[in-house]
């Protein structure tokens, strides 16, 4: 088995093994990971055993500390992408290689963001037990919501209360491209006005975005009297519809519209067949603090709780 680092001329030959891993989304695709542009210095990996290409690793340096490799400081969560043959000690070696690799680099620390298992479209934790055999550590845990849609359980009173004032006041509910600026500034004005925050992605990436994945990526709106007022962005893989960005203005909150939109989200969801329908997580400082609030809000729609982990690896330590 053999690793070696990514260049431009793996890209089509990655994309390619995007779309047949099991654990993948479109998020590990180079189409998408290239929007970040110089934003991140990429030091991905390929593996390959008997020439023949068995996984990949998304994953930079740190922008916050180059000592550092994250699998990928750019997307939610990052994780060795491979077939479901290539599983087990061929996995553990795999991470004996990366660790090699990346220590000869002169990196210290690799931290890796696993993949939930509600994205996995067959089951692959083998990461995560060969994490424990090189002796990595969980750093993080950020705790998410996500409807199992085959057996989603009833929706809270509170829940059907703020759908039935939304219908009532009139709030319309829309999914098209063309709403992109309107979502953009409702997402914005909600992060600076809660946060003093900005979104992850600027106007023009999430547009740029959005025309390179069509289907992968959607904008939902409430509307009331001609006018934007709540908003999500969904990121769709096979598995999952996730919600990415979710915002309300001051008029939304008083007329119940996330209730509205992330009913109309979730029976989309069904609709197309997905397993789950994710709120995404609800915590501050690195997972420590949990927004109860956040929490409650996405779990009284009938979500339950899913673990977003993250480990770190010492590069110069002994494997067990």
């Amino acid at each position: 088995m053999h690793v070696f680092r990514y260049s431009e001329q793996d890209a089509a030959r990655w994309d390619e093994f995007v779309a047949e891993a099991p654990m993948a989304t479109f998020q590990h695709t180079r189409r998408f990971l290239s929007y970040h542009g110089d934003r991140f210095r990429d030091v991905s990996l390929l593996v390959t055993k008997e020439d023949q290409l068995v996984a990949l690793l998304p994953a930079a340096v740190d922008p916050a500390d180059e000592s550092r490799v994250v699998s990928h400081p750019g997307i939610t969560f990052g994780g060795l992408l491979h077939q479901q043959h290539f599983k087990g000690t061929e996995v553990i070696e795999a991470f004996e290689l990366i660790r090699a690799h990346y220590r000869e680099a002169g990196f210290g620390v690799f931290r890796y963001k696993a993949i939930p298992h509600i994205y996995q479209q067959t089951p692959s934790a083998d990461d995560v037990y060969a994490l424990f055999r090189v002796d990595a550590h969980r750093y993080r845990c950020d705790l998410g919501c996500a409807i199992d849609l085959a057996a989603r359980p009833p929706v809270s009173q509170r829940r059907r209360r703020g759908l039935k004032k939304a219908l009532n006041a009139g709030v319309e509910i829309d999914e098209r491209a063309v709403y992109i600026d309107g979502v953009w500034s409702v997402v914005e004005e909600n992060l600076r006005r809660k946060y003093g925050a900005a979104p992850v992605h600027t106007r023009e990436e999430i547009t740029r975005l959005h025309g390179l994945f069509p289907d992968n990526i959607q904008f939902v709106v409430a509307q009331h009297e001609a006018r934007v007022i709540a908003a999500v962005v969904l990121f769709v893989s096979p598995r999952v519809t996730r919600v990415q960005y979710i915002a309300s203005s001051e008029v939304g909150y008083t007329l119940c519209a996330l209730d509205a939109i992330m009913e109309h989200c979730i029976n989309n969801a069904v609709a197309r067949g997905a397993k789950y329908f994710d709120f995404g997580a609800s915590n501050e400082d690195e997972g420590r603090l949990l927004n109860e609030g956040v929490y409650q809000f996405k779990s009284e729609f009938g979500g339950g709780g899913v673990a977003y982990d993250a480990y770190e690896l010492n590069l110069h330590q002994h494997t067990r």
